[in-house]
């Protein structure tokens, strides 16, 4: 049998008001703040692509890859995979370029307007390109071209030594 309903007095009603009234204020704001850091970090990768900081841009992309499909809407996660190939085909990670770049043309055509439109024509323009490459050569092509600029990397970044150096 069930209990009764019992009706709340004044006294509990109002503790109830002030806790809810003291401490929801400021657990909410940090519920929300939670909520926006992947998108401020897409925006500040987006912003690092933009000022060809692809390096950093790179390193924002792969910090939060993994919840991208948790915590991303559909549009943002076009512009993720978008962002991430394009800056990957600028470093010279082609492979990984194709791969990204076929997932946001997936979504974007899913559902026409989830990138904008120079975007979109920037990415089938790249897509392309990188698609020849495979039907004509194979996919090796791009791996090669994937190895060496990896290759190149190190020396790039590397600062000359000084005379007191080893």
């Amino acid at each position: 049998m069930r209990a009764p309903f019992r009706a709340l007095n004044v006294s509990t009603l109002a503790v109830v008001s002030i806790i809810v009234s003291t401490i929801l204020p400021t657990i909410a704001p940090s519920a929300l703040m939670g909520c926006t850091t992947y998108q401020d970090d897409l925006a500040r990768s987006q912003r690092a692509f933009e000022h060809a900081d692809y390096e950093r841009a790179l390193a924002i992309f792969r910090s939060i890859e993994a919840d991208v499909p948790n915590r991303l809407t559909l549009q943002e996660q076009a512009q993720y995979a978008y962002l991430r190939g394009m800056t990957d085909y600028r470093v010279g990670y082609k492979v990984d370029a194709r791969h990204w770049l076929a997932l946001a043309h997936a979504i974007d055509s899913s559902r026409i307007g989830m990138l904008p439109k120079d975007w979109r024509g920037r990415m089938k323009d790249t897509l392309t390109e990188l698609n020849e490459q495979v039907y004509t050569s194979g996919i090796e092509t791009l791996a090669e071209s994937q190895q060496e600029a990896t290759k190149a990397k190190p020396a790039a970044s590397a600062k000359p030594k000084s005379e007191d150096e080893p």
